[in-house]
């Protein structure tokens, strides 16, 4: 057994866990008819988004001034 074989069986558990779908009409019951929860993802994803973008930039500019290596092909 290699080191590597317990954390991939661990991730697919997790995966599996992850991936179970509810009860459509108990999550539509909990959820009720606002749109509070539509709302909240899409402000959620967009400003995650955004910081995704902001990090992604600031990591270019330090690998550009020599802050960070980054090593490609590797």
């Amino acid at each position: 057994m290699t080191p590597r074989t317990p954390a991939v069986a661990c991730g697919g558990t997790l995966a599996r866990a992850h991936a179970r779908s509810g009860d459509p009409v108990a999550i539509a019951a909990y959820l009720g008819d606002s749109d509070a929860f539509d709302q909240s993802i899409t402000d959620f994803s967009q400003r995650y988004a955004n910081q995704n973008e902001r990090d992604y930039q600031e990591f270019i500019t330090a690998v550009r001034s020599g802050r960070l290596e980054a090593r490609q092909g590797v």
